[in-house]
């Protein structure tokens, strides 16, 4: 059962919701960028740059908590966001390697 704030536990992490969540661009950017960051890095929604609005912004971050691939944490009126990278790695070894590696251009 995920925790008060919608994260689920390693063992309740699903594929197809991974992958779903994996499918939307903006989505896979934000992990992207959380995977070249040293682990345990905490960023705010707004540091990714993304020209959406704020309550798309918040869809998708829901999306990303709930499927397992991110962490979010309140800190009063500032929302942080890590990347679940070792529960990640224990539930579906070698995944984000690919995201990294899926979104680097490829020569011919």
């Amino acid at each position: 059962m995920p925790d008060a704030e919608g994260h689920p536990e390693v063992g309740e992490m699903d594929l197809g919701s991974v992958f779903a969540a994996l499918a939307d661009p903006l989505r896979r950017k934000v992990v992207e960028e959380l995977c070249r960051e040293s682990g345990g890095t905490e960023r705010t929604c707004a540091s990714f740059g993304l020209a959406i609005s704020k309550s798309t912004m918040t869809h998708h971050f829901r999306v990303l908590r709930e499927a397992g691939l991110i962490r979010q944490v309140n800190y009063g009126n500032s929302r942080k966001v890590t990347l679940r990278r070792d529960d990640l790695q224990e539930r579906f070894p070698g995944l984000l390697d690919l995201v990294v590696r899926g979104s680097l251009p490829t020569s011919v």
